[in-house]
């Protein structure tokens, strides 16, 4: 028998959210830092240069299959992310910039996230177990129009969350990852109602996965999901009728169909090894670096984690339910990757829409006064970052006030403001927005299940938004490694090659695609008269050079970053 339901919903309260606006959002959260701005460092500029060589390789298709950038593998020895953007540069036409073409088709990776979210939250809200209460004489939500209010609140939840802004904008393979995790769980949610479309998904989500520089979570994610999938149809056949428990129900075809794309998954993981690529076990920081994780997933997920709790507070008597067991587990595997492994924050991306999916499960539970709560603590907290971030711009293009513009001076020196027209009109025009959104959403009118999430993603847009336009020239300019790369040119010039030690990845693809720079190993032989090198050489510099045949030059560094400085040494011609 099942355990009653704490969700009290009417059919009232399931208005759907307009697709207009809904797609409004999604573009102004999507669209800026499209445009504006070249890769970032250091996991974009990275990701970038290798799909760069993939795209000018000559070598044949067994180069597609090792990627390689002057010699080194990728940390993250992804393919298919890496494919994406080689083809991307390949297609576009020669006026669009190669970085522009490859955000760009990563912008479609985050879109496909949205969609599949959305899709996987209401097939999950479709089932019996997590539809409200019955009402005695009828007015209760209807399933369809509830399992889309529901789904309405988990998209609006995934827009919400901090940890999505920066990293859903770069072009890594963390996108890639979380764009193959989210089909991979709308194909387990939708395997009930539909059977193409969801099929299709498992296969692309978990191969996609594994060889996207996750296979150790994909694997562990298609393993659970074929165990509850064999747990769900247990249970049914325990029941005395499927339908009265949970609605449609996993087949033994969509069992097997999983089962496979598993074994699948695993032949490529082991036959591959591709295991030891992405997994690296830290048992010793698993204990000693637990407040750091902590503050990582409160701020990373935030605002999403404390609705997660409450769903898995007001839903315990169903935590077998498909509904929030799902969402659970590809919360749990991601969770677990964050804490053994050196990827923290791009581990825990992977675990946004499962997050998101619980936080839409908990608006049906809520009360009226906790979600006015929500409502006014997000008002003040968005308004006065946007406040804040007006404020300090006028300061940073006028002087005034005194404080904030010696603050951004500090932050970005060298930086030399510029004033746009188009990057202040849609600025404003994002604010006025803002502004409305507030106003209507402290308005009397009635109810929606998925108001209380409003705000947190409207907000959050808000301020990607402001971040992307009035903000984006010194972001831009601390953040990439161009200032740095056009201080190399300078002092170097357009030589046949450059020498180099123990350069970063990041240094590397940033002086080959800023630079245009012939870059050389100088520990396999070259006869070129630059050498760039890396400070963390220093101390045992005089062993790997010749210094009768170099002379220092000059140290250059990043503006915003003393770590990132580059050691430069001119040859020495003999007289």
């Amino acid at each position: 028998m099942n355990q009653p339901t704490p969700a009290i919903v009417a059919q009232s309260a399931v208005r759907r959210l307009p697709r207009v606006a809904l797609l409004l959002l999604c573009a102004a959260y999507l669209l800026p830092g499209l445009v504006g701005r070249g890769p970032w460092k250091s996991a974009d500029i990275t990701a970038f240069g290798y799909m760069s060589e993939l795209a000018r390789t000559t070598e044949g298709i067994a180069r597609w299959f090792d990627p390689m950038l002057l010699g080194l593998r990728p940390e993250t020895l992804a393919l298919v992310p890496y494919w994406i953007g080689a083809w991307a540069i390949k297609i576009a036409p020669s006026w669009l910039n190669p970085d522009l073409a490859v955000r760009i088709a990563f912008a479609f990776l985050l879109w496909g996230t949205f969609t599949a979210t959305w899709y996987a939250v209401y097939y999950l809200a479709r089932t019996a177990r997590a539809q409200p209460v019955a009402f005695a004489f009828g007015g209760e939500a209807r399933p369809t129009d509830y399992a889309r209010a529901i789904a309405d609140g988990g998209l609006l939840a995934l827009i919400a969350c901090l940890g999505l802004a920066q990293l859903g904008h770069e072009t890594t393979p963390a996108l890639a990852q979380l764009f193959f995790a989210s089909y991979l769980f709308y194909g387990v949610a939708a395997l009930p109602y539909r059977r193409a479309g969801p099929v299709l998904a498992l296969f692309v989500g978990t191969l996609g996965i594994t060889l996207s520089g996750a296979p150790t979570v994909g694997l562990a994610l298609a393993i659970g999901s074929t165990l509850y999938i064999a747990y769900e149809r247990r249970r049914a056949a325990r029941s005395a009728t499927e339908s009265d428990d949970d609605g449609p129900g996993y087949t033994l075809g969509a069992l097997a169909t999983m089962a496979g794309v598993t074994v699948l998954a695993a032949v490529l993981v082991f036959s591959l090894r591709l295991a030891q690529w992405k997994l690296t076990l830290s048992y010793g920081s698993l204990f000693s670096d637990v407040r750091g994780q902590a503050k990582l997933l409160l701020w990373f997920t935030w605002p999403v984690w404390p609705l997660a709790i409450w769903t898995l507070w007001r839903w315990r008597r169903q935590l077998n339910a498909r509904h929030v067991a799902l969402p659970f587990w590809f919360a749990l595997v991601p969770l677990a990757a964050t804490w053994t492994t050196d990827f923290s924050d791009r581990s825990l991306m992977l675990a946004l829409p499962a997050f998101a999916t619980l936080a839409a499960f908990a608006l049906p539970t809520f009360r009226r006064s906790a979600a006015a709560l929500v409502d006014w603590f997000n008002v003040l907290f968005f308004s006065g970052l946007a406040l804040l971030g007006w404020i300090y711009w006028i300061a940073m293009q006028t002087g005034v006030p005194p404080k904030p513009a010696a603050s951004v001076t500090r932050l970005v020196p060298g930086f030399v403001p510029e004033f746009s027209p188009i990057a202040v009109v849609l600025a404003a025009a994002a604010t006025i927005a803002w502004c409305w959104l507030v106003r209507w959403r402290t308005g009397r009118h009635r109810a929606a299940l998925w108001k209380t999430l409003v705000l947190p993603a409207g907000g959050t847009a808000l301020c990607w938004m402001l971040l992307m336009t009035l903000w984006l020239p010194p972001i831009d300019y601390a953040r990439s490694y161009v200032p740095q790369v056009h201080a190399v040119t300078e002092r170097v010039g357009q030589p046949s090659c450059v020498a180099e030690l123990a350069l970063s990845r990041a240094h590397i693809a940033a002086l080959r695609y800023h630079g245009q720079l012939n870059l050389q190993p100088l520990l396999l032989g070259t006869n070129c008269p630059w050498l760039l090198v890396s400070p963390e050489t220093i101390e045992r510099l005089h062993t790997i050079i010749p210094f009768d045949q170099w002379r220092f030059s000059g140290t250059l560094r990043r503006p915003s970053s003393p770590a990132d400085d580059l050691l430069l040494y001119q040859k020495i011609t003999p007289q």
